[in-house]
């Protein structure tokens, strides 16, 4: 590649961020610059996956093949202009950014390898796992929910935990005290990423029945006297409420992990700590209000201000150089949030464990 085709695609990205997640165009230039490509490149690489999970034309036979073929084009010159063209006509309910991703997709896979190899290869790890993982679940989506919590925590590992694991590998080769407790580390990133995804399939819970999809456990809900009936007005259920309330809890939970993972970042590093703290913040004030009101029908309803984004992000960015004041905000943010029962130390912990977190 010439140096100025080098500047093309690092454009197009910077673009498609701004486009397909303005919280990510934010985020992303708080980091260290040798960390900013990889992260925006893993993300527009893991919403490539977004978009065909999401693609309602597609059957689960035809999504795992669009998705085995996002990740075998990592490493095949050319190959994205292909994948582009056969995926383009079936999102038809995509975003306009989306799809100019998709068209866009060889520019994505070639700013990939012009990545340091050390770099690629969490980043590989992570979307390899994201494609399987969305492509078994293709097959067990139903308006009805998940069969248990098990299997939604699996999901959210698939989908989220295992974005934690990427960034903690990256920010591993950045930051020596990450890797030197690079194993804790990466179980808390575990925690930290189940802890926004679960947080955003309750705040989507509306937008994803629209869709016939509901990414629910129905053992949760059951247990409550809530059958998760596709047809039937849940959000006036109090048994549905219940079951919402005990998911914020136990979501909350997950963000105390992401709290303890932040303070494992050395207070110097206040970029990777604003990155971190941003989506604590962010994700705490969504789950209150999804506490106070589990009966909303709208995510609209419980959709953060733009006067309470700019407070997260001007006392994170404050609280973010000590660990007492970072702690001190997070109580903050969470108070009116019932306190979790203790929190396991490996997040993915069931009776009915993955081994991917096992690996590497």
């Amino acid at each position: 590649m010439t140096a100025e085709e080098r500047t093309r695609d690092a454009a197009f990205q910077e673009r498609m961020l701004d486009g397909v997640s303005r919280t990510f165009a934010l985020t992303i230039p708080q980091l260290p610059a040798p960390l900013r490509p990889a992260i925006g490149n893993a993300y527009l690489l893991c919403r490539l996956a977004d978009t065909i999970e999401d693609a309602a034309s597609l059957d689960p036979d035809a999504k795992r093949e669009h998705l085995q073929e996002l990740v075998a084009a990592l490493e095949t010159p050319g190959a994205g202009d292909t994948f582009g063209a056969r995926l383009a006509p079936a999102i038809t309910d995509a975003s306009d950014a989306e799809r100019e991703l998709v068209a866009g997709a060889e520019r994505v896979f070639r700013v990939f390898r012009e990545l340091p190899g050390e770099q690629r290869m969490p980043v590989q790890r992570c979307l390899a796992i994201m494609a399987d993982g969305m492509a078994r679940f293709a097959y067990h989506k139903s308006p009805a929910g998940l069969q248990d919590l098990p299997a939604f925590r699996e999901y959210c590992y698939c989908v989220a935990g295992v974005v934690g694991e990427m960034l903690t590998d990256l920010f591993a080769l950045q930051v020596p005290a990450i890797a030197d407790d690079q194993d804790a580390m990466r179980r808390r990133a575990v925690a930290f990423g189940l802890g926004l995804q679960m947080t955003n399939i309750l705040k989507d819970v509306w937008d994803d029945r629209q869709r016939g999809v509901c990414w629910l456990p129905r053992d949760v809900f059951n247990r409550h006297g809530c059958a998760l009936d596709p047809d039937a007005a849940w959000h006036d259920s109090e048994a549905f409420q219940a079951g919402m309330r005990e998911l914020t809890v136990m979501a909350h939970g997950h963000l105390r992990e992401a709290l303890r993972y932040t303070r494992g970042i050395p207070p110097r590093h206040r970029g990777i700590r604003r990155f971190c703290a941003w989506a604590i913040g962010m994700a705490l004030y969504t789950l209150k209000a999804i506490h106070r009101r589990p009966g909303f029908t709208n995510a609209q309803q419980i959709k953060l201000s733009r006067a309470r984004l700019r407070g997260v992000i001007v006392g994170c960015n404050l609280t973010v150089i000590d660990d007492r004041l970072l702690t001190a905000a997070f109580r903050w943010a969470a108070n009116g949030l019932p306190a979790p029962p203790r929190h396991r130390s490996d997040p993915m912990a069931s009776d009915e464990d993955t081994p991917w977190t096992r690996t590497r």
